[in-house]
């Protein structure tokens, strides 16, 4: 398969670990060659240190899983000191998406204000499918407005491009991605997890269902916004095979991502790459 343009570079293929399913890359280096990859979307990263959720994290069931991991992750300062440069270092070809989260919008302000510099990343993926603390808890991706100004915010302050996360459950999330388009983001990553609950089952109690049933929500998704936008997409959301990638690739987009696929055999990625080389 030929390679991808997009964020003004060369993805050599179009597949990507997603974010918080791969750590910073580290994670994975003694199981897979993680050069054999498009790239690599980092875990969520916040202005501090977070230890997440209590345990139980994880809970699978037939159609996939949750998780409740609580953008558990070192802090920006780490990150920057030592996550970035290792990646940098280690990788030649696959590039470098760093997932942006926080509470407020001073919050992504600050991550990016202080990793935009450093030359390893691509582009950033900004998780708006957090709750904004001064919106009542609200999701920042689920408010026009709320979105609108992360969005503003974040391009401010970046010299790297920006791709929006959006969630799944969003009643018109072309709509959505438009907003973030307006105020200067080049993609969208389609689609964030689901929230579900399994009885007694994680530490947090709800989570974000990821996995096979996620599948035709994210092929939904990228479907309508490259109808209605024709603006680039990340696809993301239970990718398992090779036609399960080819399927998100049909339906426009860009780049695809895998996650819980990965964490229950983290080869699948490469060996999916592979396969689409093959055509």
């Amino acid at each position: 398969m030929s390679a991808i343009e997009l964020f003004g570079t060369t993805f050599h293929n179009p597949i990507l670990l997603a974010a918080g399913t791969a750590g910073f890359g580290r994670e994975l280096d003694d199981v897979i060659d993680l050069d054999l990859l498009g790239g690599i979307v980092t875990k969520a990263v916040t202005p501090e240190p977070r230890q997440g959720h209590p345990a139980l994290r994880v809970a699978e069931f037939r159609g996939g899983m949750l998780n409740a991991v609580g953008l558990a992750n070192p802090g920006v300062e780490r990150v920057a000191a030592h996550e970035l440069p290792w990646l940098a270092q280690r990788l030649r070809r696959a590039r470098v998406i760093v997932n942006v989260a926080g509470a407020t919008v001073t919050d992504y302000v600050r991550v990016i204000e202080r990793l935009t510099p450093l030359q390893a990343i691509t582009a950033f993926e900004i998780n708006a499918s957090c709750p904004n603390t001064k919106a009542g808890g609200l999701e920042f991706g689920a408010d026009p407005v709320g979105l609108a100004d992360l969005v503003r915010a974040c391009r401010r302050v970046s010299t790297r491009p920006l791709t929006v996360k959006l969630s799944p459950v969003l009643p018109d999330i072309a709509a959505m991605a438009r907003v973030a388009r307006e105020e200067g983001a080049e993609a969208v990553t389609l689609v964030n997890t689901m929230p579900g609950l399994l009885d007694k089952r994680l530490g947090n109690g709800s989570g974000g269902l990821s996995g096979p049933a996620l599948l035709p929500i994210g092929l939904l998704a990228t479907r309508r916004v490259r109808e209605r936008l024709d603006m680039p997409v990340i696809g993301v959301g239970g990718v398992r095979n090779v036609a399960d990638a080819r399927e998100y690739l049909a339906a426009g987009a860009a780049l695809v991502a895998i996650g819980t696929a990965a964490l229950a055999d983290p080869r699948v990625p490469v060996r999916i790459a592979r396969e689409l080389n093959r055509g």
